[in-house]
């Protein structure tokens, strides 16, 4: 936490009580187009905790930075004490194509720390670590689910950190899951740097839900409430949710014969062992498949698409005892 030190991010001097808009423009296309990133900052006049709200590392993956413009044309993104900085969508690239890597076929989620002489993707995430991640406390990282597989809310941290728990329960997602950093994700780097880093998975790729837009929003709420630099205590009243269900182990439920899959379950819904939650049929009507559940627990991810193979991951269940 930071008292009365000057910022500047970016090059640029953010006084307090201010808000500045910036560009991360360290790339550009083949045709020497530059994209810009913005970099929304609003500082208090208060110093406090500096909150990072980052969104579309994944560039077709837009209910994240669906949550950020809500909590940016809400004006939930000014605080009282400290700074929050918004980066609405970080894969600029991506989301201009509608796709989830960068133009260099990699995927910035893999290439953190990243390299300022490496591929264009490794330089991008380079800048970031260097230019935004010294200047903040605390980040929140929205995702969504890949391809065809819709994300129950959840909020995914390390095993272990005390302070990362108590977050993620202020957050109240639908669950909050123990899952291991992934190897140079962003996450992974900036819990080495020394950053609180709760990675939000909520939807499905191309995709607006407004549970989980509503469920990111109240969170960040409730958050800033918690870390006193707001009180928006009134709103999250009005807002009320269940309690999160901690996820001590998770699988993927794999579908052991390809053809149509048609589910009957919804996500977030709780199973039992040995219970049908859908089936796979052939586009004939000579076969069928009925998809039993393993073992009991609860469905944090569930693939949407119509038509699978031979050892496609058709559901993540999540268990409430450690394995």
């Amino acid at each position: 936490m930071r008292q009365n030190k000057p910022m500047k991010i970016l090059g640029t001097e953010i006084k307090p009580g201010k808000q500045t808009i910036l560009n991360l423009d360290i790339a550009r296309l083949h045709t020497r187009t530059k994209v810009e990133v913005p970099v929304i900052v609003e500082r208090a006049k208060e110093d406090g905790p500096v909150l990072l709200l980052n969104a579309g590392i994944h560039g077709n993956e837009i209910n994240g930075i669906e949550i950020i413009r809500e909590i940016i044309s809400k004006k939930i993104n000014k605080p009282n004490r400290g700074t929050v900085i918004c980066i609405p969508v970080l894969n600029v690239f991506g989301f201009l194509s509608q796709t989830r890597e960068f133009p260099d076929g990699k995927d910035l989620n893999r290439v953190f720390p990243g390299s300022k002489t490496g591929s264009l993707a490794s330089i991008f995430a380079y800048h970031l670590m260097n230019n935004i991640l010294p200047h903040i406390d605390y980040c929140i990282d929205f995702h969504t689910g890949g391809a065809n597989r819709f994300n129950s809310s959840q909020i995914r941290i390390n095993r272990g950190d005390q302070e990362l728990l108590e977050l993620a329960k202020i957050f109240n997602p639908r669950f909050i899951v123990y899952a291991p950093n992934r190897e140079k994700s962003f996450r992974q780097a900036a819990s080495r740097a020394g950053k609180k880093v709760l990675l939000f998975e909520g939807g499905k790729s191309l995709d607006f839900h407004k549970r989980i837009t509503l469920r990111g929003v109240r969170g960040v709420m409730k958050t800033m409430t918690h870390l006193d630099m707001r009180d928006f205590t009134k709103e999250i009243e009005a807002l009320p949710m269940s309690e999160s269900v901690i996820i001590e182990s998770s699988s993927w439920v794999r579908a052991r014969h390809g053809g149509l899959f048609r589910f009957d379950i919804k996500d977030g819904a709780s199973v039992e062992k040995g219970e049908i939650i859908g089936s796979i049929s052939d586009p004939y009507g000579k076969f069928i498949h009925r998809v039993k559940m393993p073992e009991s627990g609860h469905i944090l991810g569930l693939n949407h698409a119509p038509i699978v193979y031979q050892g496609d991951a058709l559901l993540h269940l999540g268990t409430t005892k450690a394995t």
